[in-house]
């Protein structure tokens, strides 16, 4: 059942009202959704175009790239257009398309990240059955419950969302629509809204770092038994999981199971997971991965080729 509001649109304060302060938000964040779309799209082709890049590890890769664009596209874009304006507002409907595709991806993001985790793990504990446990059925059915239970997620979000009653106050103190901010504009008593809000986003974001870190403790413990070129190939793509799968859930944690009210500090926090984690994940895995990199030189290669035959 769905309330009726009297708020057609909010107006996003953003990250910062004095008009120099944003005309530096907008250089900086264009360069670095530039560079996520850049270095994430660039992934994509060349995981897609490439033949050495067809095991399992590569194919989450790619979602999870194709994940990090769509996170940061539902977010950026709006973000930098608003640093150009005096007053940014974004309507309800706009509101609630923007908490949907912002939790859909990023818990999406979430369940790639554990996947890529499993594909670890059995890879170096159960180097055997590997191919039989990580066929390509396999890993095309896990992708496809990742997706259903992104959208399950997000859902979720949205019916809570739509049961807020808003009555006046539109000011949200924000650069994005997030039902933390929402919660606080709420004409109602949203301490009932809000332990749903910490039990699912903030038990998702917990208890996946939590499971993904025990993961790779048992991985590392696992690598005593290998060889010396093993386990430094093994250490060197652990450390490009732990490394994204912390920059990627500290700031998630922090957002989701604190207080209710919107801190100034939240907003800086939400820019590192929102924006800064999609730019630094394609750098973190390409440039600990000489497969990746030697793709991508191919890649660059053919494409030279191709503009010279012309």
């Amino acid at each position: 059942m769905w309330l009726k509001n009297n708020v057609t649109e909010f107006i996003l304060l953003g990250l910062t009202q004095d008009p120099v302060r944003k005309k530096i938000v907008f250089v900086t964040f264009l360069i670095f959704y530039l560079g996520t779309l850049i270095g994430n799209l660039l992934t994509i082709a060349t995981i897609k175009t490439s033949q050495t890049l067809g095991s399992p590890m590569y194919f989450f890769f790619f979602h999870l790239s194709l994940s990090d664009t769509c996170f940061s596209t539902s977010i950026a874009p709006r973000m930098i257009v608003d640093a150009l304006l005096k007053n940014a507002t974004i309507s309800f409907n706009e509101c609630i398309v923007q908490v949907f595709s912002f939790h859909f991806f990023g818990c999406l993001e979430i369940f790639i990240l554990i996947l890529m985790a499993v594909d670890l793990y059995v890879a170096i504990c159960k180097p055997i059955r590997y191919t039989t446990i990580m066929s390509h059925g396999v890993c095309g059915v896990l992708v496809a419950v990742a997706w259903v239970g992104s959208c399950v997620h997000s859902l979720t979000r949205i019916f809570q969302a739509l049961s807020l009653p808003f009555c006046g106050p539109n000011v949200m103190d924000h650069y994005m629509c997030d039902l933390k901010p929402l919660l606080k504009l709420a004409c109602a008593d949203t301490y009932v809204t809000n332990l749903p809000l910490v039990s699912n986003s903030g038990a998702i974001c917990t208890e996946s770092f939590v499971m993904l870190m025990v993961s790779y403790v048992i991985i590392l413990y696992s690598l005593r038994n290998h060889s010396a070129e093993g386990r430094k190939k093994a250490l060197s793509t652990c450390i490009s999981h732990i490394t994204v799968v912390i920059l990627f859930f500290g700031p998630c944690i922090f957002i989701y199971t604190g207080p209710a009210t919107t801190f100034s500090m939240d907003k800086m926090i939400s820019v590192f997971y929102t924006i800064g984690t999609p730019l630094l994940n394609p750098l973190i895995y390409t440039l600990r991965n000489a497969e990746v990199k030697n793709a991508m030189r191919m890649l660059w290669s053919k494409t030279l080729i191709s503009d010279d035959q012309r």
